[in-house]
């Protein structure tokens, strides 16, 4: 499917759009800050959302389309994200529930913004608790601040760290690294498992 150009504050972002059949919900997901959407875990996500009959938008950021591979500061990735939630709340998901995420960076925007956009959950892949080897740098109060359902999917051996789970947040520890590829099935199911909840409700 051709990917929709959306307008964002900082350029176009691009939505790569995977309709499912008679949608009970939008899931929007983001990518790494040095990865794009073709991601094994976002992949896997995405199938799995479908299953759940989860119609899914993965997005990628205005600096990636522009072809830079460093990611832009994140209030400019913030008000793109924002601005492509919207633009999707209008018109592919209308009337659908919109939940939001993404992997590692994809992920802290997701969290950051959840309030600002009415996301009804929050799916965070690979979540970066810290900068590898600084622990001192946490990122923890991001994920503390949504106050929907969020789901964690993180490697047990993840150098970014391990967030606790707490009251409406799932976290899921697996096998294998921040790439999250060590178990794509288990991933998966989780997803699924997780957003067929959620829209249940």
């Amino acid at each position: 499917m051709t990917p929709v150009e959306i307008e964002t504050p900082h350029g176009p972002a691009l939505a790569h759009l995977h309709p499912a059949g008679d949608p009970r919900a939008g899931l929007v997901l983001g990518h790494g800050a040095g990865g794009g959407v073709a991601a094994r875990d976002l992949v896997a996500a995405t199938q799995a959302a479908l299953e759940a009959q989860v119609s899914v938008a993965l997005i990628e950021q205005p600096y990636r389309v522009a072809g830079r591979k460093s990611p832009a500061p994140a209030k400019q990735l913030d008000a793109a994200w924002g601005a492509v939630v919207e633009h999707l709340r209008a018109e592919v998901f209308s009337g659908l529930p919109v939940i939001t995420g993404g992997r590692s960076a994809g992920a802290r925007v997701a969290c950051r913004t959840a309030a600002d956009n009415g996301a009804a959950g929050v799916l965070c892949l690979a979540f970066p608790v810290h900068p590898p080897g600084k622990p001192e740098k946490s990122r923890l109060d991001e994920l503390n601040a949504v106050t929907v359902p969020v789901l964690v999917v993180q490697g047990e051996s993840d150098p970014f760290g391990m967030p606790p789970a707490a009251p409406g947040r799932e976290v899921l520890a697996q096998g294998g690294t921040h790439a999250l590829t060590g178990d794509l099935g288990a991933l998966a199911e989780a997803v699924r498992d997780w957003l067929a909840r959620l829209v249940a409700h």
